[in-house]
């Protein structure tokens, strides 16, 4: 058996085109403009050139974008008191807060200051509170994107057997809520569960988000299973060049897998465009405007 490769840059694709139409709408017909703020502190290069990524794909999308740079050395209070501003900026209706930062500032404090219909990382515990219990909150966009392209690939997941390797607050335990939502029956695992192996491998759906580079090996896999893999793990190869590669064994894991999607060009992609998707529904939500994204 080989894989089909689930392919994270064409499906972000289609879903940033469909955002585009949705925001069209949105200003022809409610006079409202999604608006994304986005708060750097400090020069992190990788964090700089995320940010330019998510401002360049809002304004593709006709939604209106607002950076906000901020000194590495800025006091908790100063960047809390911007927070708070935005939160009171009617044209700003989505808010994220570039991680890391640094050590001197509480990052649970500062999620906890973003207003939650605008916390579009979906980070707040009242939205970690309303997805754990079926409510209509904010949902992370990483897990969010995972399950657009499970069921884009599988339809209905109701019954199926679903793990999740990994046990974070940004991925791995949202994933499982919104596995549970499906009606899947689900395991949580970790890179120190017993017989690890033996639970990848009685699962239909595999989600790896351990950051552990190659941890569930192709063996393991069900066959016929769908495997999406979180991971982005940086590598030294024997030439001593590196490479990115996933949590998963892609080689031998889609050998054995029904679909699988790859690192690079898998979930990765759909980061920004989830996050898009979540501003304009934060958007719709704050005016009023019960349309859906239809994604």
């Amino acid at each position: 058996m080989t894989a089909d490769i689930i392919d994270g840059k064409a499906f972000a694709s289609n879903l940033k085109e469909n955002i585009a139409h949705k925001v069209a709408h949105l200003k022809e017909n409610y006079k409202l403009v999604p608006g994304l703020a986005v708060v750097l502190v400090g020069e992190d290069p990788a964090s700089q050139v995320y940010v330019r990524n998510k401002n360049k794909s809002t304004l593709a999308a006709g939604m209106n974008s607002y950076e906000h740079l901020m000194n590495d050395d800025v006091s908790e209070a100063d960047l809390i008191a911007k927070v708070e501003e935005l939160n009171n900026d009617p044209k700003v209706h989505g808010i994220l807060v570039q991680l890391p930062l640094p050590k001197h500032i509480n990052e649970a404090a500062v999620i906890e200051s973003i207003a939650p219909e605008k916390d579009v990382d979906g980070f707040h515990v009242i939205n970690s509170g309303l997805m754990a219990t079926g409510g209509k909150g904010m949902v992370p966009c990483t897990p969010l994107g995972c399950i657009m392209m499970l069921k884009d690939k599988l339809g209905n997941l109701s019954g199926l057997d679903a793990v999740v390797v990994g046990r974070s607050n940004i991925v791995g335990k949202p994933m499982a809520q919104l596995l549970l939502n499906e009606s899947c029956t689900v395991t949580i695992a970790h890179s120190r569960t017993k017989n690890l192996a033996e639970v990848v491998g009685r699962s239909d759906i595999v989600v790896a988000a351990v950051g552990v580079p190659e941890l569930v090996k192709g063996d393991w896999i069900k066959e016929g299973a769908t495997v999406i893999d979180v991971g982005i793990n940086r590598i030294e190869k024997e030439d001593g060049k590196t490479k990115l590669v996933g949590d998963v064994d892609f080689e031998e894991a889609s050998k054995r897998a029904g679909a699988i999607t790859p690192v690079p060009g898998g979930v990765g992609p759909m980061t920004i465009a989830v996050l898009l998707a979540n501003t304009v529904t934060a958007a719709c939500r704050q005016a009023g405007v019960d349309e859906p994204l239809n994604c």
